[in-house]
C-alpha cells in the first residue's frame, strides 16, 4: 500500500456526513471562519476550498475517517459515534441535529423482551447488559419500525426525533437510552500536527453554541 503523500500541517481535511446534517455543519464552520459553502448537488465526494478539504460521507464512515487520521476532523451525531467505538476527541457539542436512541414496544406491550431488532447492536447490547436482560439483537438496516409490527422482535432500539411515526404504527417508546446531538470530533494525532489551525477552530464553535470547555 503506497503511503499517502504528506500534508500542508495547515490544510485541513474535514469528513461531514452526507444528508440532513451536512447544511448545518456547513453553516456553523463558516461561523466559525472556515471558507465553506454548501457544495453543489452532484456526484462529487470530495469538496476543495482554500485550506479545507470536505470530504462528504455517509454518517458511519466519519469517525472512521477520523480515527484513522484519513480527516483531521469531522462533524457526526451521537449515536453514530458511540455505535462506532472509535477513539476519537470529542470536544464539542455542536446542539443540533437533536434526537434520541430509545427502547420501543407496541402500546400496551408485555412480557419479556427476548429479541430486539436494531441499527445499533453495539448501544442495544451495553443497554440490555446493564439490565440484566439476555436478549437476542437482530441488526437491521431500515424501517425500523417493521420489527415490532411483524413479530421479528419484541422491542426495537431506535432513533426518535418527533415521535410521530411512532404514534401511527401504534408503537411507544419504553425507555430512553441516551440523548444525541451533532458533535465535532478530532483526530488525537491530527491535535498536535494541525494545533494551530484545530485548536482556534474548536475555540470558535465553543463559543458559537456555549459549549463548556470540559464537553469532551
Amino acid at each position: 500500500m503506497t503511503p499517502a503523500p504528506a500534508r500542508d500541517p495547515q490544510h485541513l481535511t474535514l469528513a461531514l456526513p452526507k444528508g440532513r446534517i451536512l447544511e448545518d455543519a456547513i453553516a456553523l464552520l463558516s461561523q466559525a471562519g472556515l471558507p465553506l459553502t454548501l457544495p453543489e448537488k452532484s456526484r462529487a465526494l470530495r469538496h476543495e476550498f482554500p485550506g479545507v478539504t470536505v470530504l462528504e460521507l455517509r454518517n458511519q464512515d466519519v469517525p472512521v475517517y477520523v480515527d484513522l487520521g484519513v480527516a483531521d476532523a469531522g462533524i457526526v451525531g451521537k449515536d453514530v459515534l458511540i455505535e462506532s467505538g472509535r477513539a476519537v476527541y470529542e470536544p464539542v457539542d455542536l446542539k443540533f441535529a437533536g434526537c434520541r436512541l430509545s427502547l420501543i414496544r407496541e402500546v400496551g406491550a408485555g412480557g419479556e423482551i427476548a429479541r430486539v431488532g436494531t441499527k445499533y447492536p453495539r448501544a442495544a447490547r451495553a443497554y440490555l447488559n446493564a439490565r440484566g436482560i439476555p436478549a437476542e439483537i437482530v441488526k437491521l438496516s431500515g424501517n425500523i419500525e417493521l420489527a415490532c409490527l411483524t413479530g421479528l422482535a419484541d422491542a426495537v432500539v431506535d432513533l426518535v426525533q418527533t415521535g410521530s411515526t411512532l404514534r401511527a404504527n401504534n408503537l411507544e417508546e419504553v425507555d430512553v437510552l441516551f440523548h444525541s446531538t451533532a458533535r465535532l470530533v478530532v483526530n488525537r494525532a491530527a491535535l498536535k500536527t494541525r494545533r494551530e489551525r484545530l485548536r482556534p477552530l474548536i475555540e470558535r464553535l465553543r463559543d458559537l453554541t456555549g459549549a463548556p470547555e470540559d464537553s469532551a
